[in-house]
């Protein structure tokens, strides 16, 4: 009975890229001095009675390397959306032109730049964990079949397998986070 058993590896790669998607999103909102769209994802505008998504209030542009634009479609959401950003923690005043918000990006200084290669290092670690998680619960399958009589070179196979992608998973977070503090401390 048990040796018919087989283990979705496919299901534990695809709950680890999951685990890889979200740090990808939660970099993307780290600002590294440079003006990018992706920054404001996870503000969120008061806007018709319900958190909205900038994005879906008003077209966000990136003009230049130091000025994210964000041209407001209903004037009424001006001023909740310059709130919500003052409001974010990104650090940024904005600036209004009617219904255009300006968004200068100021430079980092060295001090900033180690805070935020540390959030980045805390991100990446949430996504070990994470991946870790998705392992364990491959491992917790094959003990549970191994108690059901499957082999033990069948269960010495299955480990290796899940052991093999967890470490691939890990190494793509270990990559990422190089990449993004290197672009961090860039000046």
């Amino acid at each position: 009975m048990a040796d018919d058993f087989m283990l979705d590896t496919d299901d534990l790669e695809r709950r680890m890229d999951g685990a890889m998607a979200a740090l990808k999103t939660e970099f993307a909102s780290l600002r590294t001095g440079r003006a990018s769209a992706s920054m404001l994802e996870p503000v969120m505008v008061d806007a018709y009675g319900s958190p909205t998504p900038i994005n879906q209030v008003g077209t966000v542009n990136v003009p230049e390397p130091r000025m994210v634009t964000i041209n407001v479609w209903d004037k009424s959401l001006v001023g909740k959306v310059e709130k919500a950003i003052r409001e974010s923690g990104l650090g940024i005043n904005p600036q209004l032109n009617g219904t255009i918000i300006m968004l200068p990006i100021p430079e980092l200084n060295e001090e900033r730049r180690r805070e935020l290669t540390k959030v980045a290092g805390q991100y990446a670690e949430s996504a070990r964990v994470a991946i870790r998680n998705v392992r364990r619960d491959g491992m917790d399958q094959i003990k549970k079949a191994k108690a059901d009589g499957m082999s033990e070179d069948d269960q010495k196979f299955w480990e290796d397998e899940v052991q093999q992608i967890t470490d691939r998973h890990i190494g793509l977070v270990d990559e990422a986070l190089e990449h993004k503090q290197a672009e961090i401390m860039q000046v």
